[in-house]
């Protein structure tokens, strides 16, 4: 595992709220982009443009900023062993080389051990590493490696699909192209019924 996916799980696993991309300076965010529009020809002083930086730092900053949570989980005293799987969760994150948006939907799954997490808790650990600086690869394991390590169960899967505006508003300008990735382990890492579960 990364050592951000190390810190991230040890903040997620005690509770805490989570900092994993580090404090947000926002006079400084707000500074550099009256110096990106300055640099891209832009008079700061035009009305239009005069609260940008500010709404622009503060649009950066949500995106990039976890909310709080409790990461609760149960004992499986059922023993319920069939897969648990909840599809098309949706999420965004910033590519990391551009700093625009790539959005899409999750389908995250498990074979429980000994212990369940709430439902809601998948969707809330996807956002947890979404809002950061990302690639949908390393998010895709990020959440992959948070589950298996929070439950230690008998399979994790985790498949994302995601549109990239770095693909589709620039470079090839590809518009509706979507990118599918995904990461399995333990039972679900062999192909068969359980795994088939996921979308293809």
């Amino acid at each position: 595992m990364s050592s951000h996916s190390e810190v991230a799980l040890r903040l997620l696993e005690e509770d805490i709220e989570p900092d994993v991309a580090g404090a947000i300076d926002l006079p400084a965010a707000r500074s550099a982009v009256a110096d990106l529009l300055r640099a891209l020809g832009r008079d700061v002083n035009d009305p239009h443009l005069s609260d940008t930086p500010r709404r622009v730092a503060g649009a950066f900053e949500e995106m990039l900023t976890p909310r709080a949570t409790s990461w609760t989980t149960f004992p499986n005293d059922e023993g319920y062993s069939d897969l648990v799987l909840v599809r098309n969760i949706p999420f965004n994150s910033l590519c990391q080389h551009h700093l625009l948006p790539f959005r899409g939907i999750a389908h995250i799954g498990y074979l429980p051990g000994g212990r369940l997490l709430g439902l809601s808790k998948l969707a809330r650990a996807l956002e947890q590493f979404s809002r950061d600086l990302q690639v949908q690869e390393r998010l895709t394991k990020q959440v992959a490696d948070w589950l298996s390590d929070l439950l230690n169960p008998r399979g994790v899967g985790v498949v994302l699909e995601a549109e990239h505006l770095c693909m589709s508003l620039r470079g090839v300008q590809s518009a509706g192209t979507t990118t599918r990735t995904s990461t399995f382990y333990g039972e679900l890492a062999v192909a068969g019924p359980l795994r088939d579960q996921f979308p293809n």
